[in-house]
């Protein structure tokens, strides 16, 4: 378990992509990063993939950027500096994009670009005392390449206050600005809290929410006219011819679990 990064299977159908790296708050470095990117693209083609978990061994969820790697990337040069930049910004943007759904299980600190990578995920779980941070400012930065997903999490009023005064945002608070969809109870496991959330992904067909996220992600914002309404309507009418909506209706009308539901998950 020496490894920085762990890509484990869970359950049936739950893969986990775990930060491994306790002895410094899994902070990552480009080391880590470059693995996650790797890691993100071999889980997208795993076939027994329903649902991806993002978690962190030890104490805290992620310490954000690790400062021995922000000390380095002082000496680099301006080209070397954006290809750095540029594969944080490649990170996330896999991560947002994942085809299956996402789920971030935060304890502890989860500061910088790590809050970036949970308001990546579809659903965030937190522990009640788990705690977020967009700290940049505080070491002369900006937090630039996470700016898009916090914006989209938090709107853009909300992140003008924390993005400038890098205030700490507790578990209670994250979740009433809809950063954090759950908050476990004290002295609940965040296992057990995201429990009912991860039966509730694995009763809808894998197609299906593929197809969901991409409908979110592609019509987010778009004005409501022709093409928009055309471009539902054929969404709906490819679904609907297809195996696996085919399978989910008989299911229901015979009122029987479709065939891409384990019976683990009842």
């Amino acid at each position: 378990m020496s490894e920085p990064l762990l890509l484990r299977p869970a359950a049936p159908g739950v893969w986990e992509l775990v930060l491994n790296r306790p002895g410094c708050h899994n902070a990552f470095d480009d080391a880590l990063i470059a693995a996650m990117i790797q890691q993100l693209d071999n889980a997208a083609h795993l076939l027994d993939l329903r649902l991806l978990v993002l978690r962190s061994m030890g104490r805290h969820f992620s310490a954000g950027a690790d400062l021995a790697w922000m000390q380095r990337a002082a000496g680099y040069s301006r080209r070397q500096n954006l290809a750095d930049a540029e594969q944080l910004a490649l990170l996330l943007r896999r991560l947002d994009q994942f085809p299956g759904p996402t789920l971030a299980l935060v304890q502890g600190a989860a500061y910088g670009g790590a809050l970036g990578l949970a308001a990546c995920c579809d659903l965030v779980v937190a522990a009640a005392d788990a705690r977020f941070c967009l700290s940049e400012v505080r070491l002369g930065l900006i937090p630039a390449t996470i700016a898009p997903y916090v914006l989209r999490a938090l709107g853009p009023r909300q992140a003008r206050r924390y993005m400038l005064t890098a205030e700490l945002i507790p578990a209670r608070e994250a979740e009433r600005l809809g950063l954090v969809h759950l908050l476990a109870e004290p002295g609940q496991s965040l296992d057990e809290a995201a429990a009912p959330l991860i039966r509730a992904l694995l009763r809808n067909g894998p197609v299906a929410l593929a197809a969901a996220k991409q409908l979110i992600r592609e019509f987010a914002y778009r004005p409501i006219n022709g093409p928009l309404i055309e471009d539902s309507a054929r969404r709906i009418a490819e679904l609907r011819a297809g195996a696996e909506a085919q399978e989910g209706i008989s299911a229901f009308l015979q009122k029987r679990p479709p065939a891409w539901e384990d019976e683990d998950v009842h």
